[in-house]
């Protein structure tokens, strides 16, 4: 243990009691943290990293836990040393934004819905600052501009429901910032984040953290983060610390053999080279055949369109359009992949929603075995969807909480009259079998299943209409990088075995080259660079797709990148109401490859 550590933790156990009786979320840790250093603490959920960072911020009791036993001692800005389990109420408002900061998950559980994302990070400023209304809105304009936030003074009077999750978690993160705190801990700050705003915050955080002396306590599951950023590594599960060594020797040569099923489960960006078809993790990982291009192609989007009306003024006259999807066009042969990559703002799940009709587009056609989808309505598009189904980003969001998992399975054969009621329990024991779930989850609610188990529920639900083609929307980006890459080899098994076709969207690009067959690039709306995997991972040819590959970090510590990212503009174009957008015009690299010419 280090003597002059910033951060000491010895002994720390922290329980919860329920009804079910007492659980011991953290057992026996005990680590060090010292100034400008950054230690990542890394584990599946329920690993206790959550738990250990709520304890350090003094969290514990307000989430019905009880630490009982062990010692943290932290080092105040005045050099002198005190224990923060002893700590008083009125102490710990004076060291919570100063000195011990945190960036939360859910950005939405952190700001309040009622003020100004700007008014928020001022009161931080102003309670431990003592400074001015005016001095306050300043810095909070300059954090929301340091943290890569476009139009800062717009944005620092807009409130958290009326900006993106990506915006949202940026504003938490110049909250946390705001007052240089000598201890930061982040946890899983850059989750929903995209893959060039991530590595952009990551630069940030670092660059702070050398600038001020920061120490960053990093929680994350994503391995290729730990590589760009950590000094040491924590590796924790079921609430003990397995291991614990610098972040060169852990990936080189890591002691545990949980250590090394996490890395053997990171998806690394060149794995898939040579290999013509998707292919899932382990040695005996399922792989789908070649698909072979036919005449007509299952889904066919022609020259998709979506835009949203921009209101303005005491009468809310339609003055603008926002052109969310512009000239898309693409097509998905039976049991292949195409995956839509992109970030927050560029078009992927509004394109997503249009081609399954819950969104109107404005243009365009989009044909499922040759039928047009846009025309159709009542009766007859519900019975075409039942070849058309979606996998969201949130499973807990996308499952009712007040319905057992019996009948969140049930409801999609209820309506459309395919089971007998007598019947429904052999067709969802088979469903769970197929997702790898037990029957007796069948008696559960979504909230006594992990985040994993809900989304081979939402998989499950999916399935229960034997669809042709599944539109997944982010499915794994919320997932422990075990957890997600036992989802990925379970879409590529059913894949294989029952011949469905994905549109894949996603922001993580080892991911989309693990799973995919073919990649559509997409920015401002439209579709920049489409072509086979390999083409695309191999030879990018559009500077975005280039950026895109370039930000995304590798886990291996001796490759860390040394360049920060370019800054990406993807402000959703918005446009008077009767502007007319240009047709988008491509060239053909090699066959199937092609690269928008036009720009925007």
């Amino acid at each position: 243990m280090n003597d002059n550590a910033l951060l000491t933790v010895k002994d720390l156990r922290v329980s919860f009691s329920a009804k079910r009786g007492k659980t011991v979320a953290v057992k026996d840790l005990s680590f060090s943290l010292s100034i400008g250093e950054c230690v990542a603490l890394v584990g599946e959920s329920g690993s206790g990293k959550s738990v250990t960072a709520m304890t350090l911020l003094g969290l514990t009791l307000f989430n019905g836990g009880q630490v009982e036993q062990g010692q943290i001692t932290f080092q105040r800005r005045d050099g002198v040393s005190v224990s923060l389990l002893q700590q008083s109420e009125r102490q710990w408002e004076n060291l919570r934004g100063d000195q011990i900061a945190m960036i939360f998950q859910e950005p939405m559980t952190s700001l309040n819905p009622l003020f100004t994302v700007g008014e928020q990070i001022a009161e931080v400023l102003r309670q431990h600052r003592g400074i001015s209304n005016k001095q306050a809105k300043a810095q909070a304009i300059t954090l929301l501009e340091r943290v890569r936030i476009p139009q800062a003074e717009t944005r620092y009077a807009q409130y958290p429901h009326e900006i993106s999750g990506g915006m949202r978690q940026r504003v938490a993160i110049a909250m946390a910032l705001a007052c240089a705190p000598r201890l930061l801990i982040a946890d899983e700050p850059t989750t929903a984040l995209d893959v060039t705003v991530q590595a952009q915050i990551l630069d940030l955080i670092q660059d702070i953290a050398r600038e001020s002396q920061m120490a960053v306590l990093f929680i994350t599951h994503d391995m290729g983060v730990v590589a760009q950023v950590a000094d040491r590594v924590i590796v924790m599960r079921h609430g003990e610390k397995v291991e614990e060594q610098p972040v060169a020797s852990l990936f080189s040569h890591p002691q545990a053999a949980y250590t090394r099923q996490l890395l053997d489960a990171v998806p690394r960006l060149g794995d898939m080279r040579g290999m013509a078809s998707p292919r899932g993790f382990g040695e005996f990982a399922p792989s789908s055949k070649v698909i072979q291009s036919s005449l007509r192609p299952l889904l066919d989007v022609r020259h998709l369109s979506a835009r949203f009306p921009v209101h303005k003024g005491l009468l809310q006259r339609h003055v603008a359009n926002v052109h969310a999807v512009e000239d898309v066009s693409f097509s998905i042969s039976a049991g292949e992949t195409l995956a839509l990559v992109g970030e927050s703002g560029s078009g992927k799940s509004t394109t997503g929603r249009a081609v399954l009709q819950l969104i109107q587009a404005q243009s365009g056609s989009v044909e499922l075995e040759g039928q047009e989808l846009r025309t159709l309505s009542g009766g007859r598009l519900q019975a075409r969807r039942r070849d058309m189904q979606i996998i969201f980003q949130d499973p807990y969001a996308a499952l009712d909480p007040r319905l057992r998992v019996f009948d969140q399975l049930a409801e999609p054969l209820r309506i459309h009259g395919m089971v007998k009621e007598s019947e429904l329990p052999a067709r969802l024991h088979a469903l769970l079998a197929r997702v790898e779930l037990p029957a007796e989850f069948l008696t559960r609610y979504p909230h006594e299943m992990s985040g994993g188990q809900r989304q081979r529920l939402c998989i499950a639900r999916a399935l229960t209409l034997a669809p042709k083609i599944i539109i997944a929307d982010e499915p794994v980006s919320a997932l422990d990088v075990s957890i997600q890459a036992q989802v990925i080899n379970l879409m590529i098994e059913l894949q294989r075995d029952l011949g469905l076709s994905y549109l894949f969207i996603s922001h993580d690009m080892a991911v989309v080259e693990r799973i995919s067959h073919r990649v559509a690039v997409m920015c401002r709306g439209r579709i920049v660079e489409i072509g086979p995997r390999e083409n695309i991972f191999a030879s990018p040819q559009h500077p975005y797709t280039q950026a895109l590959l370039a930000a995304v970090p590798e886990a291996d510590p001796a490759r860390r990148r040394t360049v920060s990212p370019k800054a990406t503009q993807l402000a959703t174009p918005v446009y008077p109401k009767n502007h007319r957008q240009e047709v988008s015009h491509y060239r053909e690299v090699s066959p199937g490859h092609r690269v928008l010419v036009n720009t925007f």
